[in-house]
């Protein structure tokens, strides 16, 4: 049994509904619902009265939900012990990222910030999106860097978190070249003839911003899913062996384009995303000194720079 299967069933007695459950707890509603059933087979009984709507619990999930909240108190109250153990670590910052970012970068973003904030021990944690999100609502973390969607926004509260602008991304179709420097495959593709499609794997944050790219194209596009996986980096390294074509965030194919071990596989087909910083309000817990200072450091840093 894991821990985050009783914090989506308290969440799901809380919002009385498995799509919104879902979306707050940032995975899909078919993984949500899988998860809710694993529960179930642990449990050994039904939880949850599917046959009502608004979702209502059993005489069963409603015991489980009073254990539950004691359960997970219990286990926050415990863990809060044992960071305040943890002296040494109070001038590591630790820093939640998604693996694209973690690769890309955070890096070099660091790197620019040595004049800024000074020397920074830090502590990087490379996740996917949700987690990454868990681990600062849990408070896992630190901080939290992400990209920011439009049609995917990172749904946090503001009046406990604060965010500060990092920069935009480019998220486009990259493909290998032919020996005469044009693309091996190109998009729309044809009805009869669709192009191999290196995809992210389902509920992956970026794959969902490239189903709405694709949903809205004026051209009708034709992709042949042939390979997925979670990591951006994972799907370059099989475009640049020629597989397919991949929607790729700009940083991370930036020296590959300029080799020419890449190009565009399709103008038109691109969308722009925010780069963000999270953290938690210091007034919701005690911060760390370093990371007090490193955080004022970088807004100053921020808000000196020329709007775009």
């Amino acid at each position: 049994m894991e821990t985050k299967w009783l914090e989506d069933f308290v969440s799901l007695a809380e919002t009385r509904s498995f799509s919104r459950s879902a979306q707050l707890r940032h995975v899909t509603q078919p993984a949500f619902s899988r998860r809710i059933q694993s529960l179930e087979a642990w449990a050994g009984t039904d939880l949850v009265d599917r046959s009502s709507y608004p979702t209502r619990l059993t005489p069963a999930g409603q015991t489980l939900y009073e254990q539950a909240l004691e359960m997970l108190q219990a286990l926050q109250i415990t863990r809060a012990t044992l960071r305040a153990h943890t002296a040494a670590a109070q001038d590591v910052i630790e820093f939640a990222v998604p693996h694209s970012l973690a690769f890309t970068f955070f890096p070099a973003w660091l790197s620019g910030l040595r004049e800024v904030c000074g020397p920074v021990k830090t502590r990087l944690i490379a996740l996917n999106v949700h987690d990454a999100v868990m681990r600062l609502v849990e408070g896992s973390c630190d901080l939290l860097i992400a990209y920011h969607h439009a049609g995917q926004p990172i749904q946090l509260d503001a009046d406990r978190y604060e965010m500060l602008h990092l920069g935009r991304e480019s998220l486009a179709p990259y493909v290998k070249p032919n020996p005469q420097g044009a693309p091996l495959y190109a998009l729309p593709g044809q009805p009869g003839h669709p192009v191999p499609y290196l995809a992210y794997a389902p509920g992956a944050y970026l794959g969902r911003a490239v189903e709405q790219l694709v949903k809205q194209s004026v051209i009708p596009v034709h992709l042949d899913r042939i390979y997925e996986t979670d990591m951006a980096e994972g799907l370059k390294a099989m475009a640049l062996e020629g597989h397919g074509i991949a929607f790729l965030p700009g940083t991370a194919v930036r020296k590959d384009v300029r080799a020419k071990k890449l190009v565009s596989a399709g103008a038109g087909l691109e969308t722009d995303m925010d780069i963000r910083i999270y953290r938690e309000r210091p007034t919701a817990r005690r911060a760390k000194r370093a990371l007090e200072k490193f955080w004022l450091d970088l807004q100053q840093h921020v808000e000196s720079k020329p709007a775009r």
